[in-house]
C-alpha cells in the first residue's frame, strides 16, 4: 500500500459533498490536495477551512481553459500529481418522453466527456508517478429508479470507462478504479434545482431502511474508499460498490 503523505491529489466538485470528504481525508493524511468547483465562495471556503495544504481553482471541469489550468495548478501546488479523482458532475432527471436533447447533453458532458478529457491531460503527469484514477459512480446502475435515466447512464458509462481505462493506463502503471456510494448525503439535487436543503435530507434518510446496514452514508466512509483504491497498488480496473447494502435490493419479510 502507497503512504498518502506527500501525495499530490486533485478533486474536482471539491466545494461540498463526496468532493469535500475527500479532500479533507487526504489533507488530514499528508496529502497535497487540489479542489475545484465552480462557486468560488464554496471551494475557497473549504480550503481555508483544511489549511495551507489545500489548494482552490475556481473552474468548470466542462471548459477546456478550465480542465487545463486545474491540472497545471495541481501539479504547481503538490510538486507533480498522484492521484486524480474525478467527482464533479450533475443531476438530470425525467420520464423518458419529456427529456430535453441539450439537458441530456449537458449531463453527459459533465459526468462523462468532461471527466474523460480531463484524465487526459492528467495522464502525462500520472504516468511520472505511476498514479491512480479514481471515479465515482452510482447505486443507480445497481437499482432502478424510474426517471432517473440520464443520471444512470452517465453512471453507468463510467463503470464501462473505468474499465477500459485501467486496460489502456495499465502499461504506465496507472491505476484507474471507480467507487459506488449508496445514499449519502450531497447537494447534486440541490443544484440540479430538483429539491431544497430540507426536502432532499428528508429523501436521503428515508431510505435508511433501504440499505442492509439500516442507515446512509457518510462522506467519510466514501473517502475512506477512495483513499484504499488510490493505494492499493495491485487494485485497477475495480468497480467498489460502498453502499451499505443498498444495491442488493433489501426486500421486506
Amino acid at each position: 500500500m502507497r503512504d498518502i503523505a506527500g501525495m499530490s491529489v486533485l478533486i474536482t466538485g471539491g466545494g461540498s459533498g463526496l468532493g469535500e470528504g475527500t479532500a479533507r481525508h487526504f489533507a488530514k493524511r499528508g496529502a497535497k490536495v487540489t479542489i475545484s468547483g465552480r462557486r468560488r465562495n464554496k471551494i475557497e471556503a473549504v480550503a481555508k477551512s483544511i489549511g495551507p495544504s489545500c489548494h482552490f481553482v475556481e473552474g468548470d471541469v466542462t471548459n477546456a481553459d478550465d480542465r487545463a489550468r486545474l491540472v497545471t495548478e495541481a501539479v504547481q501546488h503538490g510538486g507533480g500529481l498522484h492521484v486524480l479523482v474525478n467527482n464533479a458532475g450533475n443531476m438530470y432527471r425525467g420520464a423518458l418522453v419529456e427529456l430535453e436533447e441539450q439537458k441530456l447533453l449537458d449531463v453527459f458532458n459533465s459526468n462523462v466527456v468532461s471527466a474523460m478529457l480531463l484524465t487526459g491531460l492528467a495522464v502525462p503527469h500520472l504516468a511520472k508517478t505511476q498514479g491512480a484514477i479514481a471515479f465515482i459512480g452510482s447505486v443507480h446502475t445497481r437499482r432502478a429508479y424510474p426517471g432517473a435515466s440520464p443520471y444512470a447512464a452517465t453512471k453507468g458509462a463510467i463503470e464501462v470507462l473505468t474499465r477500459v481505462l485501467a486496460a489502456e493506463l495499465g502499461s504506465q502503471k496507472i491505476r484507474v478504479n471507480c467507487v459506488v456510494p449508496g445514499a449519502v448525503f450531497t447537494e447534486i439535487n440541490q443544484r440540479a434545482g430538483l429539491l431544497d436543503h430540507e426536502a432532499a435530507r428528508k429523501r436521503l434518510e428515508a431510505m435508511a431502511s433501504s440499505h442492509v446496514l439500516g442507515r446512509i452514508g457518510t462522506e467519510e466512509e466514501i473517502a475512506e474508499a477512495i483513499a484504499y483504491l488510490t493505494c492499493a497498488e495491485w487494485t485497477t480496473g475495480a468497480v467498489l460498490e460502498v453502499d451499505g447494502g443498498l444495491g442488493l435490493g433489501l426486500s421486506p419479510g
